[in-house]
Parts: C-alpha cells; sequence; structure tokens
C-alpha cells in the first residue's frame, strides 16, 4: 500500500504520475523526450540504460518495466542480453561504445564526480558523441530520481511478470507522452 492516497489500479511511477498531473505530464514529456527523443543513442540504447541504472538503485518497477521495453525494442538477434546486462552487469555481448556508456551510467547512479575523464575517453574511443555522453548522464540522473519517487512513496508493484510484458510493449509502441489510465 502507498504512503500517499494513489489509484490502487495503477502500477509504480503510474500511479503519482495520474494522482498529480501538474507534475505528471511535465515528468512524461520530459521522459518522452530523454528516452525517444532525438539522440544518437537508439531508444532500446536508452531503456537499457534506464533498465540498468534502476537495477543498481533496487527499484524493482523500474527495472522490469525498463527491461521489458528495452526487449521489445532491440531486435529479436539482440533480446537475449538484455538480462545479462542489466541483472548481471554482464556487457560482454554489447558494442565498447555500450559498456562504456553502461559504466559512465553505473558511475552516475552512485555519484556524478565518479564519473571520471578515463570512462570518458574510453567512450568517445568507442565511438560516443557528445550527445550520447549527455543522454546517458541525464538518463542515469533522471532514473535516480524516477526510481526515488517510485519507491519513496511505496507505489504499487506488481508480482505478475505478465504485467512488465504488458508495460514494456506499451511503453516501446506509445511511449511516454500520457501517464494515463491506457
Amino acid at each position: 500500500m502507498s504512503y500517499i492516497d494513489l489509484p490502487a489500479d495503477i502500477p509504480g511511477i503510474r500511479g503519482p504520475l495520474n494522482a498529480f498531473p501538474e507534475t505528471g505530464g511535465a515528468l512524461s514529456s520530459f521522459t518522452q523526450q530523454l528516452l525517444r527523443g532525438k539522440s544518437s543513442l537508439t531508444p532500446a540504447e536508452r531503456e537499457l540504460i534506464a533498465a540498468s541504472v534502476s537495477q543498481a538503485n533496487e527499484c524493482r518497477f523500474c527495472t522490469l518495466s525498463h527491461s521489458a521495453a528495452a526487449k521489445n525494442l532491440f531486435s529479436e538477434h539482440d533480446v537475449h542480453f538484455v538480462n545479462q546486462v542489466v541483472f548481471e552487469h554482464d556487457t560482454s555481448e554489447l558494442s565498447a561504445k555500450m559498456s562504456a556508456l553502461i559504466d559512465i551510467a553505473l558511475a552516475v547512479q552512485k555519484s556524478g564526480k565518479l564519473v571520471s575523464q578515463e570512462q570518458i575517453d574510453k567512450a568517445r574511443s568507442a565511438g560516443a558523441d557528445d550527445k550520447a555522453l549527455h543522454d546517458t548522464v541525464l538518463i542515469a540522473a533522471a532514473f535516480c530520481m524516477f526510481n526515488r519517487y517510485v519507491d519513496g512513496l511505496a507505489t504499487w508493484t506488481p508480482d505478475n511478470a505478465g504485467i512488465y510484458e504488458e508495460i514494456g510493449k506499451r511503453l516501446a509502441t506509445n511511449g511516454y507522452n500520457s501517464p494515463s489510465r491506457e
């Protein structure tokens, strides 16, 4: 049971986004831009970063939702490594660029001051441009906030794996523009 009055049938972050539309709309628009807007990273790569940070923050709802979204966005050939990256921090099947960006995101998750010039240089030498570096750091920082928002209000976290599959499909298809009950 959540700490505040939230819609009982709406899981995770969608509960407070719906209950408080004045902030919910802004957060949804921000997330849409961050995870689906113009970037040198694909939506699947950005979802993988979000899921990895959420797992490091031990936010079950966000980890499972964004892992499912990443699985829906990656090709069938690539989908198998999502769990390896998110739950085992095994980036061996990722490109050198994505591996370096995941490392940067996990450094940001602990503290932005832990990002080193060496990590930035490694990502750049693997092909990361300024936009990829910017988006990685911002996704990591934003998901630290989102994870704390979800867990700090004790929002409903379903146990049914099928719910996360549905959320992942919806996010992959519709993105984040509406916090509605859809």
